[in-house]
């Protein structure tokens, strides 16, 4: 498992029946996951300083309960990159800080080449992978297809001094977007893509990952470059593990491409127990496997 280390903004400080007791910043919060199946007594002093905890619902969803009065976003760093975090409705805090692993790997990568690259980053939420390539040197392309998100995206990029950076910010379902660049003959160096579990389209249309995920990368692979240097796929989804994601991968771009195919499961550190909590899984297709190295 590849885990993050050095982010100094965030914490998973313990964990327990089902929750984990984070601190982002100064605020700490306890959020559930369906992974930590282990119970403890709870130890860590901070459970009892919690500011907020939120609560699923029976029927689905769930809300907040606050235990102290805290800001309605506040913001965290990691490196140069600063983020506005803001509990919201569906438990998230706009966040993922297991990414930064993979945005390490970028931004190792782009400097390294002696030619402008340009990164596609579909389903791109608020933008953590947008921001560590434009800070890198890359030209982006944003994606996402919640208006929302990419503004929340576009603030970041203000937040961390990369408003001046060659970034595209497009609001539109990633599959049409991606079908349109081909046909306009646009194509990208980089593909990042972090598409949803589940989700229903403005028709009503489900999307099931498991379902639409080898269409969508057989897509995504035909608007790669004629130089494609990196393809990461990430999944939040517990039935698709790493390997299937590699193989997955193996059987599109690989195939179209050569080169190699990584995956792992991605992680944070609890400083309770000193083990890694599952964040998710990541599988990669670079085009010389010593760029994975």
């Amino acid at each position: 498992m590849r885990a993050v280390s050095g982010f100094k903004d965030y914490e998973i400080l313990d964990t327990s029946a089902g929750e984990k007791l984070e601190r982002w910043g100064d605020t700490l919060l306890i959020r559930p996951d369906p992974q930590i199946i282990w119970e403890t007594e709870r130890s860590h002093p901070a459970w009892k300083k919690a500011d907020a905890r939120y609560i699923r619902s029976s029927k689905g969803g769930g809300e907040w309960e606050y235990f102290h009065s805290i800001p309605e976003s506040w913001t965290v760093s990691y490196q140069d990159l600063v983020f506005r975090v803001r509990p919201t409705g569906f438990k998230h805090t706009g966040l993922f800080p297991e990414q930064a692993i993979n945005w390490e790997l970028f931004r190792r990568v782009i400097p390294l080449q002696n030619r402008p690259i340009r990164v596609l980053n579909l389903f791109a939420y608020t933008g953590g992978a947008t921001l560590a390539c434009a800070a890198a040197g890359a030209e982006v392309c944003h994606v996402d297809a919640s208006k929302g998100m990419v503004a929340w995206a576009r603030e970041n990029a203000a937040l961390s001094g990369l408003q001046e950076k060659p970034i595209r910010w497009i609001v539109d379902d990633c599959e049409k977007f991606v079908s349109r660049e081909i046909k306009r003959g646009r194509f990208y160096d980089i593909l990042i893509m972090d598409p949803p579990s589940y989700g229903r389209g403005p028709n009503g249309e489900v999307w099931k990952l498991e379902d639409q995920i080898f269409r969508l990368v057989e897509l995504c692979s035909r608007v790669l470059s004629n130089q494609p240097l990196l393809f990461a796929l990430n999944s939040y989804t517990t039935g698709l593990s790493p390997s299937v994601m590699q193989y997955l991968l193996g059987m599109t771009v690989q195939k179209r491409f050569g080169g190699a195919v990584f995956s792992d499961e991605i992680g944070l550190p609890v400083t309770e127990s000193g083990f890694v909590l599952p964040c998710g899984s990541t599988a990669i297709w670079s085009s010389s496997p010593a760029l994975l190295n």
